[in-house]
């Protein structure tokens, strides 16, 4: 089947734009759920950090997925206020630099970049499991997709799938944590029982990879 798959560089490019359609999409939902425990623009926020990465697209469509990764970083960085453009800066610029000149991922190209990706958000944002944030998505996440892989027979795809689900279950998981980080640590208790909107996004792009990838 799907098994010695490899992620080609026009379908990184591919999910950068999907993952720019569905911030958009998304924007007034993403701000929502930032609006009682943050500053209420984190939708705005990751639609324009997204949207200037869809205009930087057509200059770097025919690099490395390293420079592709490295390039979205940069812009999300400069672009992008608040604690998200950082983080999501330096998930794109740690993934890429893991991904340095290489023109396709193998499924174990794919796991390296990713969790180098978000080992450079925790390193950043000192994070850990349970402080409510885009890590709570993403280490269920990364879990779920190295324990695929290392089965035998385990594809890149069905590896991805189950990686987006425990990512939803993490995004859910947001819900009954007090924020230990960031403005929503500032709520104490009240910031219980709502959803992280950083958590919500995470989730949001690494199924905008998996629908890019089984599209």
């Amino acid at each position: 089947g799907h098994f010695n798959m490899v992620v080609t560089r026009d379908q990184i490019v591919q999910w950068l734009a999907t993952t720019a359609a569905v911030m958009k999409e998304n924007k007034a939902y993403l701000t929502d759920l930032d609006s009682p425990i943050g500053d209420a623009d984190h939708g705005i926020n990751m639609d324009r950090g997204f949207r200037n990465v869809l205009e930087k697209l057509p200059d770097v469509a025919d690099k490395d997925i390293g420079n592709i990764l490295k390039t979205t970083g940069m812009t999300l960085i400069s672009k992008v206020g608040g604690a998200s453009g950082p983080l999501y800066g330096t998930f794109f610029m740690r993934g890429g630099m893991a991904a340095d000149s290489k023109e396709e991922l193998t499924g174990h190209d794919l796991a390296t970049m990713l969790q180098a990706a978000v080992d450079g958000v925790i390193q950043r944002g000192r994070a850990q499991a349970g402080d409510k944030t885009m890590v709570d998505a993403w280490l269920p996440a990364m879990k779920a997709f190295h324990e695929a892989l290392d089965k035998d027979g385990e594809d890149t795809l069905t590896a991805l799938g189950e990686a987006v689900a425990a990512a939803e279950q993490g995004m859910k998981d947001t819900i009954p944590l007090q924020a230990k980080k960031g403005r929503a640590s500032y709520l104490g208790e009240r910031s219980i029982g709502h959803q992280d909107p950083g958590a919500t996004s995470s989730y949001l792009m690494l199924k905008a990879l998996n629908d890019t990838l089984t599209g």
